[in-house]
């Protein structure tokens, strides 16, 4: 009896840790109503999330607003689309996920023909979870846009029906040196509104995955938003010193060298 009240105090600890379903009661061979009740409900919101539509315009006003207020130079957020023309597309078609459509492309034309390149290109990708997107891209921007004082930053991008390798195409046309893309992550049975942050040097069509530096997670469950802004301060910054990113600049090896004290 002992040990049962020793396993189901280890229990109740382990889920006050965790969203995750940790040592579920049992009804014969079944789980017990309320966990499968709860299961269907994180599953339907992994799915609403997958299919949700991003509210783009409301997005970049809100994201104007807050440029605005941190006193950096009023520029319009442009507002973009990639090859997919829907979300069906999207999600049969990552491809065309990847890169913009022609107006886009010439919406990008226009932008640069005039300007000088830039340090940085921030762009903000519905991705799978646009819920993700609509609740931390805010206040993340809140807390990122102090930390990047002397930085020059090109016009904010906000891409409906993107994918991470669509920030290659718009750093690239912007002349950026660095690219940031924040994206809506794939959801799952306990973070339906995961916010991923995908760090690139020198973005261009063709970058892989290994160079990039991710931080994923962002969320209030998650890594907060002072967290994940000094975080990317952290990448942006070693990112521009060593010219490189993905698996050569991580966290772990600039430890060693004392570079994150």
């Amino acid at each position: 009896m002992s040990e049962l009240l020793n396993l189901a105090d280890l229990a109740a600890r382990l889920r006050a840790l965790t969203p995750a379903r940790v040592a579920l009661g049992r009804t014969g061979v079944s789980i017990e109503t309320s966990d499968l009740l709860d299961f269907q409900r994180a599953h339907a919101q992994a799915r609403d999330a997958v299919h949700a539509r991003l509210e783009a315009a409301a997005l970049a006003v809100n994201l104007a607003e807050i440029i605005a207020a941190s006193g950096r130079p009023s520029r319009p957020v442009l507002r973009l689309h990639s090859a997919a023309p829907d979300r069906a597309t999207y999600l049969q078609r990552p491809d065309l996920g990847r890169k913009l459509d022609e107006a886009s492309q010439a919406t990008l034309a226009t932008i640069t023909e005039s300007q000088s390149p830039y340090q940085l290109a921030l762009i903000v990708a519905d991705g799978l979870s646009a819920l993700a997107v609509e609740r931390h891209v805010p206040a993340l921007f809140h807390e990122l846009l102090p930390l990047l004082e002397g930085w020059s930053l090109a016009p904010v991008c906000v891409v409906e029906q993107g994918r991470v390798a669509i920030g290659d195409e718009i750093g690239s046309a912007l002349q950026a040196e660095i690219s940031v893309v924040l994206i809506g992550e794939r959801p799952g049975l306990s973070s339906p509104d995961s916010l991923g942050a995908y760090i690139t040097w020198n973005p261009r069509p063709g970058r892989t995955d290994a160079e990039r530096n991710c931080i994923s997670n962002i969320r209030a469950e998650g890594l907060s938003y002072p967290q994940a802004a000094a975080q990317l301060v952290f990448y942006l910054t070693e990112a521009r010193r060593r010219k490189l990113t993905g698996v050569a600049l991580k966290e772990e090896h600039l430890l060693q060298e004392g570079l994150t004290g």
